[in-house]
């Protein structure tokens, strides 16, 4: 499925070949614009592979068998992993246009019921992004029977079921996704650094090393400012700012690969056999496996094509990779060997690196050029972090942070502030604190390959459960990728000490505050859903619930989807007055990245019709725009008042007998009734006809200034009881609308263990005090804001 931008772009009115013709456009367009986001990284990596590799585990000998070895390695690990696993399968595993470790995990989420998000519902499964067909094959709901489909689908129903049976192998998957997302992170803070750094590195061939290594580090981190500020421009400006840089680049390291070829080794391409990768580690043996931490680092920011697919298309990013990245840099790593294998005494190890290989005439120009294209080398991993940060957060496993969209077409593309500062100062202090490209390429290799790792693991179950393929299909894909990977794995976890320790401090970190978010989050529920009042004893009191009703709607924020919340009763029993309309408020995550609007509000009635009490659950995916507080206060009304109308609830009119069959009663409601305002001094009738093929309810209030109306789709005769609820809505949401908003307290049960109150009592407390509050309440007026504190013991 190809980018949001796709769609808006497309004219549904063109002939045929002309949408073809607009296509092509877009997809080119894209493929421009994901060269300056998607590939910067990935394409600077030839500045440090070759300096990284012969660094001290191998040494550049006169028989070339080194630097022929790590070519041959350089290019069956670029071809297999970027151009085969990602480009040709990975790619293909995308969820609704959306990419990364967390929308391969929320695939398996729907496919089997493995989720720890705490309210879904039956009825979720129902949206249509939920049941999108994966891999061109129709799935059955989670937990449906399977059809009989042959060997893939029996398969696939057993590993379902013996996920779903084992809750070790369910909590197993949400920790594997978590890692990945925890290592994107860390990378997010090494790519900068090491790009940065190698790039401004080249000002040792200019000067002596006493010198620049005071120069290095301040010019380094200057850049790297300067690129953290960038980021709220947003990805769509910082794409087409950033594309002619990269397109250069290439450009560049492809001639000089060329001249180099041509002029110091035309046989080089030999190098490329695999036999001249046995020759290497049989040659080397311990130090060829240990350098391999160095070779890895040609396909760091390979992620980034999964990660930042939400921004761009699947097409767009195959045809930017296979037809200008991938040969510009087998060209570019061809070149450096072929000048390398003529020059084999070389003063000192730091000067093998890239621009040891430049003509001395250009060397300038383009140590210009590669520091620029190392600025957009850090854009990719940055732009892929706020996307797995979002992701965490709307699937419960992160704080709520502020989440600016900066682009008004494109959904996917956004900043965050808060991360990117923090982003930006663990990465100044990693860059001061090594001044080293050796310790940081050991820091970032091990943080990529343990993405990919995840990736793998993760993509063996969707061939199964969600493209419906036999296990051998999976096998064979997990012990091919995963071999290599685990070769590379190896190799980076050997250099723990010497910088690879960076990524699993700064995972681990971000893990447990993942894990401890996420905890608190589901025991809180499990509060909620516990302490919910009996339906019983809100229809004891009766249609004025024990107090006098105001005019107004009140809306009751809830985690829960049904039943009513410990909140309410705690409000009626302390306050003397309600409100005439009262909506109880239900604002969750779905594990889908975007749900159409005519599908976001569930609407059903709590009690009697009399009672004025309904409840809303309003669902969003993962990478949805959450709507400002008009916008969404008019759709709130209008779906409630569009349930009402068409009658949804008629069939169990009447007071509820049970609790569970309140959310047997919610139904979908999309676009009918819409909202209008408008002056008080309006000479419009009661009766006056409305817009075509529409009819007006007017309020009779003159009071207040603004006039409220609902106009209705063209229906038959409407009922008396529906047209009082609907002017008594009407009348409600002109008097105003008033939020009333739980503050928690979480506190560990009396009793519980020292763990369990450090987590709740302090890591999760924190957590919460120091996140945002819901997105629709950020901006409401505080003289619409109630607010009561509950202490929830859990």
């Amino acid at each position: 499925m190809g980018s949001p931008t796709d769609i808006e772009a497309g004219a549904y009115s063109a002939p045929p070949s002309k949408k073809e013709e607009e296509s092509w456009r877009m997809a080119l367009m894209l493929a421009y614009q994901s060269l300056g986001v998607v590939y910067g990284d990935l394409s600077t990596s030839p500045l440090y592979v070759y300096k990284n590799t012969f660094a001290e585990d191998i040494q550049h000998s006169e028989t070339n068998e080194e630097i022929y070895g790590v070519l041959s390695f350089v290019f069956w690990t670029l071809t297999l992993v970027p151009l085969l696993k990602y480009v040709f399968i990975v790619l293909r595993a995308d969820d609704n246009g959306e990419g990364g470790t967390f929308a391969l995990y929320s695939l398996l989420c729907r496919h089997a019921r493995v989720g720890f998000l705490p309210n879904v519902q039956l009825a979720d499964e129902d949206i249509s992004a939920y049941k999108k067909s994966d891999g061109g094959v129709d799935r059955p709901a989670a937990g449906a029977p399977e059809a009989d489909g042959g060997g893939a689908h029996t398969a696939a129903a057993r590993v379902r079921r013996v996920l779903e049976k084992h809750q070790v192998l369910q909590r197993v998957l949400l920790v594997l996704a978590l890692i990945g997302a925890c290592m994107v992170i860390g990378d997010g803070v090494l790519t900068p650094a090491i790009s940065v750094f190698s790039a401004v590195s080249g000002l040792e061939l200019s000067m002596s090393k006493e010198q620049h290594k005071y120069v290095e580090v301040p010019v380094a981190c200057l850049i790297l400012v300067g690129l953290f500020a960038l980021q709220h421009y947003g990805t769509h400006r910082v794409g087409f700012l950033f594309a002619p840089i990269v397109i250069t680049w290439l450009l560049c390291i492809s001639m000089i690969g060329i001249y180099n070829i041509f002029h110091w080794n035309p046989h080089v391409y030999q190098a490329l056999s695999p036999y001249y990768m046995y020759k290497f580690l049989k040659k080397t043996q311990r130090g060829g496996w240990m350098s391999l931490g160095g070779i890895l680092l040609c396909i760091t920011g390979s992620e980034a094509m999964f990660a930042d697919l939400g921004h761009f298309s699947q097409l767009s990013i195959k045809i930017a990779f296979t037809f200008v990245v991938y040969p510009s840099l087998i060209l570019a790593y061809m070149g450096q060997a072929a000048y390398l294998s003529k020059h084999h005494v070389i003063e000192s190890h730091y000067r093998i690196g890239f621009y040891v290989s430049v003509p001395e005439q250009i060397r300038w120009p383009v140590l210009a050029i590669a520091i620029l294209a190392a600025v957009v080398g850090s854009q990719a991993i940055i732009t892929g972090t706020f996307s797995i940060i979002k992701q965490c957060s709307a699937l419960g496993c992160f704080p709520r942070v502020k989440i600016v969209h900066t682009s008004s077409k494109v959904h996917g593309q956004i900043y965050i502030p808060e991360i990117n500062w923090i982003l930006m100062a663990l990465c100044l202090a990693v860059t001061i604190g090594f001044r080293d490209t050796k310790r940081l390429g050991n820091a970032s290799g091990l943080a990529v390959i343990t993405v990919m790792l995840v990736t793998t693991c993760l993509m063996s179950l969707v061939i199964v459960l969600c493209w419906h393929k036999s296990i051998f299909w999976a096998v064979c894909f997990v012990a091919f990728f995963g071999t290599i990977e685990a070769l590379y794995f190896s190799a980076s976890l050997i250099k723990f000490l010497e910088g690879a320790w960076v990524p699993i401090v700064l995972s681990f970190i971000f893990m447990i505050v993942m894990y401890v978010w996420h905890y608190g989050t589901i025991k809180k529920y499990e509060f909620d859903v516990q302490n919910k009042v009996s339906i019983n004893w809100l229809l004891s009191l009766g249609p004025s619930l024990g107090i006098v009703r105001v005019r107004g709607i009140g809306l009751i924020h809830t985690e829960l989807v049904s039943g009513i919340p410990a909140i309410f009763s705690h409000f009626v029993t302390n306050l003397p007055a309600f409100h005439q309309v009262l909506v109880f408020l239900c604002i969750k995550s779905v594990p889908v990245p975007y749900v159409r609007p005519e599908e976001r509000f569930l609407v059903g009635r709590i009690g009697p019709k009399e009672y004025r009490l309904y409840r809303c659950i309003v669902r969003y995916g993962y990478h949805d725009v959450h709507k400002d507080d008009l916008e969404f206060e008019k759709d709130l009304v209008c779906s409630v008042a569009e349930f009402i109308r068409s009658g949804a609830s008629e069939p169990n009119g009447g007071a509820l007998e049970e609790p569970d069959k309140d959310e047997e009663r919610m139904a979908v409601i999309g676009a009918g009734i819409r909202l209008c305002e408008e002056d008080d001094n309006s000479d419009r009738e009661d009766g006056a006809p409305g817009p075509s093929n529409a009819r007006e309810i007017h309020s009779p209030i003159i009071v207040p200034r603004k006039k409220v109306r609902f106009v209705l789709p063209e229906s038959p005769q409407m009922n008396v009881g529906v047209r009082e609820e609907l002017q008594e809505l009407m009348e409600a949401r002109e008097a105003g609308m008033a939020f009333i908003l739980g503050h928690s307290y979480v506190r560990a049960k009396s009793g519980s263990g020292f763990l369990r109150r450090l987590v709740i009592d302090y890591g999760y407390d924190f957590l919460r005090r120091n996140s945002r509050g819901p997105s629709y309440a950020v901006s409401i007026p505080h003289a619409s804001t109630l607010e009561v504190g509950m202490v929830y013991h859990v």
